[in-house]
């Protein structure tokens, strides 16, 4: 098993161990379905991995950090062509995939044929730590299709790869914890970084808060395109979690996660609306 192999492993393992601990100990909100959800939401994870094994053996060798090797020694992309190099290189490189992250995020929200595949993510009726695991393989093999172009077309350095993929594993894990985060300390940290708060916004019923908050790393892009909503409506205490249409489903099941993109109907694609952006003078907390 590589390093890479590894150091993610590594970091996932023990990332979740870190968010399940803080979720029990200090929790945001009572949940729904509870822990009932793990077993199907840590099953697909599985699953994910499962497929984007095979997938990456049979027909996109090694993945994005392979495709970061090849590019590096044929020294293509935009990077090598401008000359970028070192620490900035790994430093724009993390960034810029990001930011491809969220364009990717609106992308699933926006057409209708990739909603339905990321409606499985949406559907979770709570939000924690395995929510952020919770995603339909179809919709992870187009992920790293895409993010396999994007690192050939930009000529990302190896190790900005396997950094980014570290950091966004965590922080997807991070915030989507049910986890109590002091309010001051909360607002702080999203002036950067997407926090839990923030990002639980997202996974309301409501679509003009589905259409919100589409970051995983960093808050900025969010706030650039005019798709930061610092509140829920309702509270983060009264607020739906979900999907409306999937409110009496089962949503908590492996089998039903698994063929819901294929139902011949899903209810009302979320589309696409600008969030309100946060009015002056208002209050991230």
């Amino acid at each position: 098993m590589s390093d890479e192999t590894w150091i993610r492993l590594s970091v996932f393992a023990g990332m979740l161990a870190v968010m399940a601990l803080w979720e029990w100990l200090a929790p945001k909100r009572l949940l729904v379905q509870g822990r009932k959800r793990w077993p199907a939401n840590l099953c697909i994870v599985v699953l994910d991995s499962a497929v984007a094994w095979v997938v990456l053996r049979l027909v996109l060798p090694a993945g994005a950090v392979g495709a970061a090797l090849w590019a590096e020694t044929q020294h293509v992309g935009l990077f090598p062509m401008l000359g970028l190099t070192g620490m900035a290189a790994v430093v724009f490189g993390v960034i810029l995939l990001d930011l491809l992250i969220y364009g990717q995020h609106v992308l699933f929200h926006a057409v209708p044929l990739l909603w339905r595949l990321h409606m499985v993510h949406h559907a979770d009726r709570d939000i924690d730590v395995t929510t952020g695991l919770r995603f339909h393989p179809i919709e992870i093999l187009i992920s790293i299709g895409i993010k396999i172009s994007a690192v050939i077309l930009l000529g990302v350095p190896v190790i900005a790869v396997v950094l980014f993929e570290v950091i966004l594993n965590a922080m997807a894990m991070f915030n989507h914890a049910n986890a109590q985060l002091p309010l001051k300390l909360d607002a702080l940290l999203r002036l950067f970084f997407v926090t839990p708060d923030m990002h639980r916004v997202h996974h309301s019923v409501l679509r003009h808060e589905t259409n919100s908050n589409y970051g995983f790393n960093l808050s900025v892009w969010d706030r650039l395109f005019g798709t930061y909503r610092a509140q829920p409506e309702q509270g983060h205490d009264d607020m739906t979690i979900g999907l409306e249409q999937f409110q009496q489903q089962p949503t908590h099941r492996l089998f039903w996660m698994l063929r819901l993109p294929f139902y011949g109907s899903v209810g009302q694609y979320p589309m696409m609306k600008s969030a309100k952006i946060v009015k002056k003078g208002e209050s991230d907390v």
